[in-house]
């Protein structure tokens, strides 16, 4: 068995069982990659993946549990690489984070560029997704951090870190008749139509918890996981619009107007997670404190040492989060 093998059936079945994408992703070649394949499922007398032909056609249960383990191997091996390159040079390596549009486009530009500019060596790389995609991309050990505000919770092997608390506003035109509304209400906000995140994107579940608990259900008429397309089309009239208060920016969305709903819905909290069994290095630790200056290198080491929800919001119940 080759450490090679185990990362060919790994990125096969995270490249959809194609097995060209894979050869493409690795710079290999395909039959190469297929005899590998067939050359570890001969040693172990079991088959990783079925077939049809000369196709794959999905993970068998004994490839389930063996990729699983490769998965564990493979997230050690890399583990012990950002070992050996702190030692070596602590200022060049590769950073991955996987998050949302509202956290890439509002939160994270800061950051970043102040993270860029300390350390210009390392390679920093953003994946996109849902809340979910996000959180199974750091318990796979594909990235190094998620940053979301839904799903982290979902996942057991996540170390989860509260960054920051923030709400929302509605959003609409300069003409619409709640323009001029000071202390909106539900009540206000049910009667029109609502363009507002896809359920699981950015504390949309406070939004319908609201709603819920004075018995009222909203006219929820267009959803989208980016607010900058909930905005483009409350311009177009098709509904107000409720969005993370930060995305809204007086200059870019001057024909607009926000009004403050913090009154409305509870505050949610966004938080940054990595798998357990993770090597952090020292530019790790940085990022995390440039976007939470409380998660200092001293409280992630010691949410390290935490091993339940219950003892991780023991240790962070005591600090107060930033608001946006």
């Amino acid at each position: 068995m080759k450490l090679q093998q185990l990362r060919y059936i790994w990125e096969v079945a995270h490249h959809d069982l194609n097995v060209s994408a894979t050869a493409q992703s690795l710079y290999t070649s395909q039959p190469g990659i297929s005899k590998q394949i067939r050359l570890l499922e001969d040693e172990l007398g079991v088959e990783v993946f079925s077939r049809s032909g000369k196709h794959l056609t999905r993970v068998t249960p004994a490839g389930e549990a063996i990729l699983k383990t490769a998965g564990e191997i493979l997230r050690k091996v890399e583990s012990i690489k950002q070992v050996a390159q702190e030692f070596c040079n602590e200022q060049k390596g590769s950073l991955s984070i996987a998050t949302t549009h509202t956290q890439a486009r509002y939160a994270l530009p800061g950051p970043i560029q102040t993270f860029i500019d300390r350390y210009p060596e390392v390679s920093l790389h953003m994946h996109q997704g849902t809340p979910m995609q996000i959180s199974e991309l750091a318990a796979d050990g594909t990235v190094d951090f998620a940053i979301a505000t839904e799903a982290l919770e979902l996942f057991s092997d996540l170390i989860m870190m509260p960054c920051y608390k923030w709400n929302r506003a509605i959003i609409v035109p300069k003409d619409h008749p709640l323009a001029q509304s000071t202390n909106i209400t539900l009540e206000e906000i049910a009667v029109h139509p609502i363009v507002t995140y896809v359920f699981g994107f950015s504390g949309r579940s406070k939004l319908d918890e609201a709603f819920m608990e004075r018995g009222l259900v909203p006219k929820v008429v267009f959803t989208a996981a980016d607010a900058d397309v909930i905005k483009t089309y409350v311009r177009l009239g098709l509904g107000i619009g409720i969005v993370a208060k930060m995305a809204f920016d007086p200059e870019l969305d001057e024909d607009l107007v926000a009004i403050d709903a913090s009154h409305l819905f509870e505050a949610s909290i966004t938080k940054i997670g990595f798998r357990r069994g993770t090597f952090l290095r020292g530019f790790m630790y940085e990022f995390i404190e440039l976007f939470a200056p409380h998660l200092t290198k001293e409280v992630v080491e010691e949410a390290y040492l935490r091993h339940t929800k219950l003892e991780l919001d023991e240790l962070f119940g005591h600090i107060e989060l930033p608001v946006y």
